[in-house]
């Protein structure tokens, strides 16, 4: 059965919503609805995870995205919204689907499949695939990547460089092809990588010293990294990073 905690602050939309998922004819047990950031922070406190959250974005005390900050929460997402703006925000947060309001039955029911081919295509859940390659205090020598309504683990060293756009991370693989990336933001992701393998060469990019064909001396200090494979930006290593940089890359 599938354990569903509803997070919603409008009464009308979670009868609505309610009412939907019992009319799909699935095996959904909806374990508990919350109105609030404060109210949904608490619940999680003192319960066990569900399988998958269904949220709206917009919530009495504010957007729900704050939840994720002051609580630990390791399964899929189905985000609601009456709004479009936050589409891409929305996918920093564990997301897998992004319905907008009013909910339409068919959305609903495509959103709840693709959970269960998620599960079905890792034979578990969102948080094991993710526990699979990021053991705790160790190094990642594997990296999760979105591939269309797919997630894959491919290797850390097959990757040339990650990168923030948007909000989001991206990665660049070896045979340059770009995939959107599970990772909370570049801090997180380069603490967890191997030192002596990745430099975080400035706040936007992050590269593999294997792909760096060579580097030269700029204004100020700085410096510019040249990559075997393209990219759309000139990568600049910033000024406060450009000794330790060379450190490094054993060059001084």
């Amino acid at each position: 059965m599938l354990k569903v905690l509803i997070i919603e602050d409008e009464k009308p939309a979670l009868e609505g919503l309610l009412l939907k998922l019992e009319s799909l004819s699935l095996d959904i047990n909806v374990i508990a609805a919350t109105s609030s950031i404060q109210e949904t922070i608490h619940w999680f406190n003192h319960n066990r995870q569900p399988d998958l959250i269904i949220m709206d974005i917009h919530l009495t005390d504010g957007l729900s995205f704050g939840i994720f900050e002051a609580t630990t929460i390791t399964v899929p997402v189905i985000f609601l919204t009456a709004y479009d703006e936050f589409i891409i925000k929305a996918f920093e947060y564990n997301a897998i689907d992004y319905i907008l309001k009013p909910v339409d039955d068919n959305r609903l029911m495509e959103a709840i499949r693709k959970y269960y081919f998620l599960q079905k295509h890792f034979i578990g859940n969102y948080s094991s695939l993710l526990n699979s390659v990021k053991e705790k205090n160790q190094k990642r020598n594997r990296i999760i990547i979105r591939k269309g309504m797919e997630f894959q683990s491919i290797r850390a060293d097959d990757i040339a460089c990650f990168y923030t756009e948007h909000k989001l991370i991206f990665s660049i693989d070896k045979d340059s092809k770009k995939f959107l990336t599970e990772a909370r933001n570049l801090s997180e992701l380069i603490d967890e990588l191997d030192e002596q393998t990745f430099f975080r060469v400035n706040r936007k990019y992050i590269v593999n010293v294997n792909y760096i064909k060579r580097f030269i001396p700029s204004e100020k200090s700085k410096v510019v990294i040249d990559l075997t494979i393209p990219v759309n930006d000139e990568i600049v290593v910033s000024q406060e990073n450009s000794a330790e940089f060379k450190k490094w890359m054993n060059a001084i």
